[in-house]
């Protein structure tokens, strides 16, 4: 099935009959045609449209290629959000193993990675053309590069949706939407701004799950050291993530920076354990037992990346013999072994962002139905509300659950 298959010729004006469904769902992405495809299922005539050229395009790009769709551990607490307990109702009332079980329907192969992360062991593209072929069971109609210009609610009930392809006049709007980050995929604060015309609070918007950038003094020595990686444990705050690193040519990327990103503040020093798990001091005293005439570079690059251990020593301990390593000198080490403090300069913004944090405040939206508190009829799903996950598939997992809960309210 082609990824357009669904679609009209695109520029081609909406039909009287295509002009008037019970639920018009604005954003073919992962919450979008996953609400379209069920709504439709229990009886909806549903239409989806898409500024965009083509569905799925985040879908597509995520999990270098190969989606990591869902993870088998989700907890409320995997998820940011000024409300803690909205997402709890639909993720409780659709699961990863819910999930699972439509993937494996449709005989999509599929591996664990690590930590409970799920990727398809073929391509992304499974993904989408599941979405698509669920939507396509129900007679969903899907139309790319049409845009929203007008929105009005009727005085009853019901909406009048102007857009670049015609009139849409429908009982209900779905806006699934995203949030801004990685603008390139078609990401825009569009959806945000309905909200607010309607009366919705929004919480702040930042980039989150985003490579932290480093500048001046403190990046230079690491310049020369881009694309090297190495386990750490960061943290900022009280929050820490253990992971990998990735040293970049802007500064600081890997699972574990961008977990942390998305707690880091600006301004805040961000601390890095470079041996998580090891108990410093013993471990250096008995690396100074065992070879007291070795370089400390040298006894470090066993464990850490050797042009790592060796950047390291020239800039922040003194490479000296272990047995050397005495007093204040140990206690340098050990410091900077166990605590390393950076402030970053800033983050890579939306760019590179994997997420949104912040949007729509969760107060105005019922966490049962994602109706607006605001507007009858408006829906809200997905990143454009104030609920964002780690990484790890738990955002594709908030989008197929918050968009089942809705589609379950249609």
């Amino acid at each position: 099935m082609s990824l357009l298959k669904n679609n009209s010729a695109p520029g081609t004006a909406l039909s009287t009959a295509q002009s008037t469904p019970d639920v018009l769902v604005i954003g073919a992405g992962a919450a979008g045609l996953m609400c379209a495809a069920v709504a439709a299922q229990r009886g909806r005539k549903v239409l989806v449209i898409d500024h965009a050229n083509r569905v799925g395009k985040k879908i597509l790009m995520s999990g270098g290629g190969r989606c990591n769709f869902t993870n088998l551990d989700v907890q409320p607490h995997h998820f940011l959000s000024a409300n803690p307990h909205f997402c709890k109702s639909a993720l409780a009332r659709y699961t990863p193993a819910d999930f699972i079980a439509l993937v494996q329907a449709h005989g999509i192969a599929f591996h664990e990675k690590e930590a409970g992360q799920l990727f398809c062991d073929n391509s992304s593209k499974d993904i989408v053309q599941m979405l698509l072929a669920e939507c396509a069971k129900a007679d969903v109609l899907i139309r790319t590069q049409c845009s929203v210009t007008k929105l009005r609610p009727l005085s009853g009930s019901g909406f009048v949706v102007s857009t670049t392809l015609g009139e849409i006049r429908c009982a209900h709007v779905v806006v699934a939407t995203g949030g801004l980050s990685i603008p390139t995929m078609g990401a825009s604060g569009w959806g945000y701004q309905l909200a607010a015309e309607f009366g919705h609070r929004l919480r702040p918007r930042r980039a989150g799950l985003v490579p932290l950038t480093v500048s001046g003094d403190q990046a230079q020595p690491w310049t020369a050291l881009s694309g090297l990686s190495l386990p750490i444990r960061a943290r900022a705050g009280k929050q820490s993530f253990q992971g990998n690193m990735l040293l970049t040519h802007r500064g600081l990327s890997g699972p574990a920076i961008l977990q942390i990103s998305s707690y880091w503040e600006p301004g805040q020093a961000l601390h890095l354990e470079l041996l998580p798990d090891t108990p410093v001091e013993p471990w250096l005293l008995t690396h100074i037992q065992k070879q007291p005439k070795q370089q400390l570079s040298t006894c470090l690059g066993q464990t850490l990346p050797r042009r790592f251990a060796q950047t390291l020593c020239q800039t922040l301990l003194p490479d000296r013999p272990l047995n050397q390593l005495q007093g204040k000198a140990l206690k340098q080490a050990v410091a900077v072994l166990e605590d390393w403090p950076i402030r970053p300069s800033g983050t890579e913004g939306y760019r590179t962002a994997e997420v949104t944090l912040g949007g729509i405040d969760t107060r105005d939206v019922c966490s049962k139905t994602f109706v607006s508190r605001k507007v009858p009829g408006l829906h809200f799903i997905g990143e454009v509300l104030d609920v964002t996950g780690h990484l790890g598939g738990y955002n594709f997992q908030w989008a197929w659950a918050s968009a089942q809960a809705c589609a379950q309210a249609l």
